[in-house]
């Protein structure tokens, strides 16, 4: 019975470079040992298997396999082509060069988040990258519970603390159907944006938030009518049909302002501009593979987010 647990690297290739060499001096001075160290390993091979491995040559004549060790010089060539292949793979893994990443995105990204992995598959074609995509609240979590290894969101959250790296402006604005009664105006008034109905994302989102605040800061206080929708699609979609106007990320409805389906209005104190941030927890190391990602996307300056050129 072949003792698996015996067989040693070592083993394997003195094998090898006496096969090669046809000798054990050869052998031996190929791989830095002494002929009674490589016949000792070669004598050990033979052991585990339970058959002779070589043909003992008479007198000055060569080494040469059995018919055994031509089997098991063919397992060791392939035992040293996926070590290769594992270095290879080790090594990229190390320099950042491959892995998997996780990069959590916010609701509103989902609008430029396939053009930015597409781009970081074409810069780093070993790094798989897995994207998750959810609210502001579940964002925050998966950084807490370090579920997403890079987040790309609005403003950074004071828990967990994170390391952040500005991408690039995000503008929000009001938006209506372009045949609203206070589209085209030059500057609509305080009272009649408050009366009208606001169609809103859940609790938990950036964007619901920030509206909030700047409907607080403008009403001081005034309640106003408001839709919860669950999804910036569905949003869109509704103010096209007429149910309500919107506070939104310009760059969700990029296309749509581009072709007359939808207008900004011209409300005080808007566009409001803000940043996407590049965000990690700090109380973890990132992974080569996420570092390299980081300094690539850094690199790409925002260029695929809306209204940005494509690169050639």
């Amino acid at each position: 019975m072949v003792r698996l647990d015996a067989i040693t690297l070592k083993q394997l290739r003195a094998l090898s470079a006496v096969t090669d060499c046809a000798s054990l001096t050869g052998g031996a001075l190929r791989l830095g040992l002494t002929p009674p160290a490589i016949h000792s390993q070669i004598k050990n091979l033979e052991e585990a298997f339970g058959v002779p491995l070589l043909h003992r040559p008479p007198e000055a004549g060569a080494f040469t396999p059995t018919l055994a060790g031509i089997t098991v010089l063919e397992a060791a060539q392939r035992i040293e082509v996926v070590l290769s292949q594992c270095s290879y793979q080790v090594m990229a893994v190390s320099e950042g060069r491959a892995g998997q990443v996780t990069l959590g995105v916010v609701s509103t990204g989902r609008y430029f988040a396939p053009r930015l992995v597409k781009m970081l598959s074409l810069a780093c074609p070993e790094i798989r990258i897995a994207l998750r995509v959810g609210n502001r609240e579940q964002l925050i979590d998966d950084l807490a519970r370090h579920v997403v290894d890079l987040a790309i969101m609005g403003r950074p959250p004071r828990q967990p603390e994170v390391a952040s790296v500005a991408l690039g402006i995000h503008p929000h604005g009001i938006v209506a159907p372009p045949d609203h009664p206070l589209a085209g105006l030059a500057e609509v008034p305080v009272q009649d944006l408050l009366a009208q109905t606001f169609l809103a994302r859940e609790e938990g989102s950036g964007t619901r938030l920030l509206m909030s605040r700047y409907l607080d800061r403008l009403g001081d206080g005034q309640v106003v009518d408001l839709i919860d929708m669950d999804s910036n699609e569905t949003i869109k979609q509704s103010v096209i049909a007429g149910l309500g106007i919107a506070f939104m990320s310009l760059h969700v409805v990029m296309d749509e302002l581009r072709f007359g389906q939808l207008v900004q209005l011209a409300a005080p104190g808007l566009p409001i501009e803000r940043h996407w941030f590049l965000v990690h927890p700090v109380d973890r190391q990132l992974s080569p593979a996420a570092q390299r990602l980081q300094e690539e996307i850094a690199r790409l300056k925002g260029t695929y987010l809306p209204g940005a050129p494509v690169q050639p």
